[in-house]
């Protein structure tokens, strides 16, 4: 899996500079237990690349015997590194979620470049993560084990920030290696406070943390000490600060990536952040306020790391911040000529253009085309794992695919559709659900505004029925579990409904695209009736785009009086 955008990996200063179109990407939403609408952990995490096939992993769990080893390979460039030992026992997991209902996601912020050690050796970003997720049960467990691996082999890959839940706990961690020749990371995690919500988006995120607060913060004891050595910080350890020490902030990091941030938390907070202040007191700002952070105008407006929402948040709440492309925001891309006669908002690649000696961004929104795959995971403390671990997993473009529930611990094999293996970016595979998806997708961009909204209402109908299902099964399995020569049967009932709902929206959509394609042939809007009859309409182009072309060609296209 080629470079998940170098996979999330640009760092905010070359983010806009990059000829060849490698931008940052990746967005994750971490929503603690008391701030969700079931009391439930979750994260969502979009894996954003040119170059990200979408699959969803399936690993088995295993015993090991003494001197059994597992082989490490780097997640983006699927290469060999080295062989480690085995523990003597590894955990299912199915994509970054395992049957301990541990969930794990990531951003690469990149960072300060003399951090790096990318060619020597040791194991990377993506390979941590599966490896924690394989040996750990809790979040806390899930730190120590990415500590202690990338300690003891090394780190070969550049600063990220990784989102780490458990039925109880949400935490955000932030490393970057200790440079050339020294094996490591650096790092802080701060537990998200209960009934608060965070976001990250490529650029670190932790400032100053408590230095005496191991219960809600947690760091490598040369964090502050490794950068004075390196010349990145010279005032005191109060005053520290990790995001601006290894990841300082530019045009690109504020605008390519916190917007993102400040975009989530926008939707979830309803316009207003609500924070509590160094002081310790608790404060409410409208998000406006923030924006000209957001927008890279202001670095002095940065907005604070944990908000609360303004209502309790669902999976449906997360999967429209997964959705969204700065609507109603100054940075709606709908609202320029960049989006065309049916108000498209994307723009491809690269990130940046120039003109007349100025230059100027593309907006990267939460929702992109470039998407591999992308999820929103509950970690359910109310439920046995057996039952609470729920990932909803899609593929592509957020805005126009379904999300698929599929229950980790009784998931007996990867649905067909979702299979890895099944298809490639270089090779179309017909029972694929990223390459259907992008069917949809890709059909869509070109009449955005007329075809986008009747996959979002398909969307609408198959979750709304995929909530109303996973209560009818939790229920059922629940009833199951309790008797315990029922267990099998339960885990047999959940295995099946996962299975079931990946094959039954695959069909679905594999129905949508030739619908789209009938109903929206040649820029025509067709509306079919019942006796095989159809009206036809022409919805023509957005005001703004016809006013562009007239001030661009109006002298010739004019009607002669």
């Amino acid at each position: 899996m080629k470079r998940l955008e170098t996979i999330c990996f640009v760092t905010a200063a070359m983010l806009f500079v990059l000829p060849c179109g490698k931008a940052a990407a990746c967005t994750n939403v971490l929503v603690t237990p008391g701030a969700s609408a079931d009391a439930s952990s979750i994260v969502s995490y979009a894996a954003d690349s040119h170059w990200l096939y979408g699959d969803l992993a399936f690993r088995k769990a295993g015993n090991w015997k003494d001197g059994a080893t597992r082989p490490v390979y780097n997640w983006d460039e699927g290469n060999w590194i080295f062989d480690i030992p085995q523990p003597a026992h590894t955990y299912k997991t199915v994509g970054n979620m395992n049957e301990h209902q541990l969930i794990i996601g990531e951003t690469t912020f990149g960072g300060v470049s003399q951090m790096y050690d990318l060619d020597g050796g040791g194991i990377d970003y993506g390979s941590l993560i599966y490896l924690a997720l394989e040996r750990a049960r809790t979040a806390r467990e899930a730190i120590s084990v990415i500590v202690e691996l990338a300690d003891r082999y090394g780190y070969c890959s550049e600063g990220e920030s990784f989102s780490i839940a458990d039925k109880n706990e949400v935490w955000v961690m932030e490393l970057i290696g200790r440079g050339k020749g020294r094996k490591g990371i650096v790092w802080v995690a701060r537990r998200v406070p209960d009934g608060y919500i965070c976001a990250h988006a490529n650029q670190s995120r932790i400032s100053t943390f408590p230095l005496d607060d191991p219960e809600n913060c947690l760091y490598a004891q040369d964090v502050i000490s490794l950068a004075r050595e390196k010349g990145l910080y010279d005032g005191p350890d109060s005053e520290f600060s990790f995001c601006d020490t290894y990841n300082p902030l530019d045009f690109g990091g504020m605008r390519g990536c916190e917007s993102r941030a400040w975009s989530a938390f926008n939707i979830l907070c309803d316009g207003v952040f609500t924070y509590t202040d160094g002081n310790g007191a608790e404060v409410s700002r409208p998000a406006s306020d923030f924006l000209p952070y957001a927008m890279g105008r202001d670095k002095g407006a940065r907005f604070p790391l944990f908000v609360k929402p303004a209502k309790k948040v669902t999976v449906a709440d997360v999967a429209r911040v997964m959705r969204d492309h700065f609507e109603d925001t100054p940075m709606d891309m709908r609202n320029d000529i960049g989006a065309g006669g049916n108000q498209c908002p994307y723009r491809w690649r690269p990130m940046d253009f120039e003109c007349e000696g100025e230059t100027y961004c593309n907006e990267r929104a939460i929702a992109t085309q470039q998407t591999g795959w992308w999820m929103v995971a509950q970690s359910r403390g109310n439920l046995p794992d057996e039952i609470g671990a729920l990932l909803w997993f899609g593929t592509d473009d957020a805005a126009t695919s379904p999300l698929i529930p599929i229950y980790v611990s009784a998931l007996e094999r990867a649905p067909e559709s979702l299979r890895q293996g099944n298809g490639s970016l270089h090779e179309y595979s017909a029972t694929s659900s990223f390459w259907i998806n992008n069917r949809v997708s890709n059909a869509c961009y070109k009449m955005y505004n007329q075809m986008q909204p009747v996959v979002a209402k398909h969307i609408s109908a198959w979750e709304n029925k995929c909530y109303n299902n996973v209560t009818l099964m939790d229920s059922e399995a629940l009833t199951l579990y309790k008797d315990g020569r029922g267990k099998t049967k339960a885990a047999k009932l959940l295995s099946d409904f996962s299975l079931g709902a990946a094959d039954e929206i695959f069909r679905e959509w594999v129905l949508l695209e030739q619908n789209l394609l009938l109903g929206f042939m040649d820029g025509n809007v067709k509306t079919f009736h019942e006796d095989g009859t159809f009206d036809l309409a022409w919805p023509g182009y957005s005001e703004h785009w016809k006013q562009a072309v007239v001030k661009d060609h109006g002298d010739v296209l004019r009607h002669t009086k």
